[in-house]
Formats: structure tokens, sequence, C-alpha cells
């Protein structure tokens, strides 16, 4: 029987007093990947930010519990360590650390933190070459700068190869989509199927249906006004495609 890895309940969160989540409700278990889908200003990257315990938001009521423990009490550093991977939007560039320093040092405390020894330097880029070889990447990304002048593609192939490397429980992927091109695209979608396992789990949040072409959810909710309002299979996802959000935004209020 699978397990949950990701429970949340009537979550109500926003930021600098404005109410943005209203409610949501989502499970995750294990072998699953969901897709959130919606328009923009509906929740979806709140969502992913929350989980991932970034500073500013505010949550008012409700409950999120990652692998039966209380999410929200665990440090952003913390999750991190227990599994919860975030892929961001816009990543973040950081330069003057080394791509290969930064990797084996984020590693390596997630190995302390499960009781694992920490792997040296050749163990290491043993892992890492393996790794390489699922996105693509020539070895001179490990010697620069983490995403620093890197292009867009490049930067979230950088996080999809980052995810490879941590191998988290729970990896959220917040519109990796978001400015690539048709090649890009592909490429990320492989390593990110590539990385599913029947013990782990993926939250996929986008806003067009093209990424699912690649990316094959279990299943496909539709967050609109700070709730998911709709969810289904793979269809749902191509009914959006050809709709729009509209007609679903209108009925939710019609229901309410």
């Amino acid at each position: 029987m699978k397990q949950p890895i990701l429970e949340i309940t009537n979550l109500r969160a926003g930021v600098e007093g404005k109410e943005i989540l209203k409610g949501l409700n989502l499970r995750i278990s294990e072998g699953e990947v969901h897709a959130v889908m919606g328009p923009n200003g509906s929740g979806k990257s709140t969502l992913a930010s929350i989980l991932a315990g970034r500073d500013g938001y505010t949550i008012t009521d409700g409950q999120i519990v990652y692998g039966g423990v209380d999410l929200v009490e665990m440090s952003p550093e913390v999750r991190a360590r227990e599994g919860v991977f975030l892929a961001f939007q816009y990543p973040v560039e950081i330069p003057g650390v080394n791509t290969t320093y930064f990797l084996k040092a984020a590693l390596n405390e997630v190995r302390k933190h499960n009781g694992l020894s920490e792997l040296d330097a050749m163990e290491f880029l043993t892992l890492v070459k393996e790794k390489m070889k699922i996105l693509h990447l020539p070895e001179d990304f490990l010697k620069r700068p983490v995403n620093a002048g890197f292009s867009g593609g490049e930067k979230k192939r950088n996080e999809i190869f980052q995810m490879a490397v941590l191998d988290p429980k729970l990896a959220i992927l917040d519109e990796t989509d978001s400015g690539l091109d048709i090649d890009a695209l592909k490429v990320v979608s492989a390593g990110v199927n590539k990385l599913k396992r029947a013990d782990n789990a993926q939250l996929v949040i986008t806003h067009y249906q093209r990424l699912l072409d690649y990316i094959v959810p279990d299943f496909v909710h539709v967050l609109s006004n700070g709730r998911i309002v709709r969810s289904g299979g793979k269809e749902l996802a191509l009914e959006l495609e050809e709709r729009g959000y509209d007609w679903i935004v209108k009925e939710d209020l019609q229901t309410a």
C-alpha cells in the first residue's frame, strides 16, 4: 500500500496581510506525479514557496504533514535535509560559489542528516558524472559558479541536475518550463522522468499544458482563487489547453 508523502488540509496562507491560499487540500502519495495548474494569481507559486519554507509567507490555518511530521515546524534547511526539493521558476545565481563545492556540501549535509558517511572527492565525482549524463551536461558545468552566466535553459537543467544529485523524497517543480525552448524542455523533462521512483513523488506546477506532454502526471489539479476546484487525470490538462481557465473559474464562482 502506498504511503502518503504530503498531506495538505484546509491550508490558508498569504503574504503581507493578503490571503492567497483559501482552504487548499492536497494529498500526494509515494510514486505519484501531481500537476497543479491554474491562471496567473491563483496561488501556484505561493504554494511552492510555502512548502519550501521561504520567508515572508504567513499560514493562518490548516496543516501540512510531510512523511507523518508537521512540515511547518521545520526550518527550510531541515526540510531540504529531509528530502524536500524546490526547483525555482527563476533559479538564483550564486557568483563565486563553485558548482562542485556547492553540490558536494549540500549532498553531504543530507547524508549526515540521514546517518550516512560523507562522500570523499572521488566518490562524489563518480556519482556526479553519472548524474550529468541524465541531463546531457558538459563536465565544465562543475567548474562554473552556480548559475552565474547561465542561459535560462542552462539554469533549469542545473536545477534538475541538483535534484538528481540530492535525490529528494518530494520534488516541487515551480514552472520549470518557463522560458524554455522545446529542445531544452525535452531534456529537462527526460531528466525529471528518469528520477521518478516508487518511493518518491513530484509536484509539478505549471501554467501550460505543454510540459505535461513530456512529464505525464498521475493527477492534475486546477488551482483557482486559492483553492483546488477540480481534479482529474491528464485529460483534464488537455481540456484546459482547449478551453482555457475561464469556464472552470466561472463554475467555481457559481457553486461557491
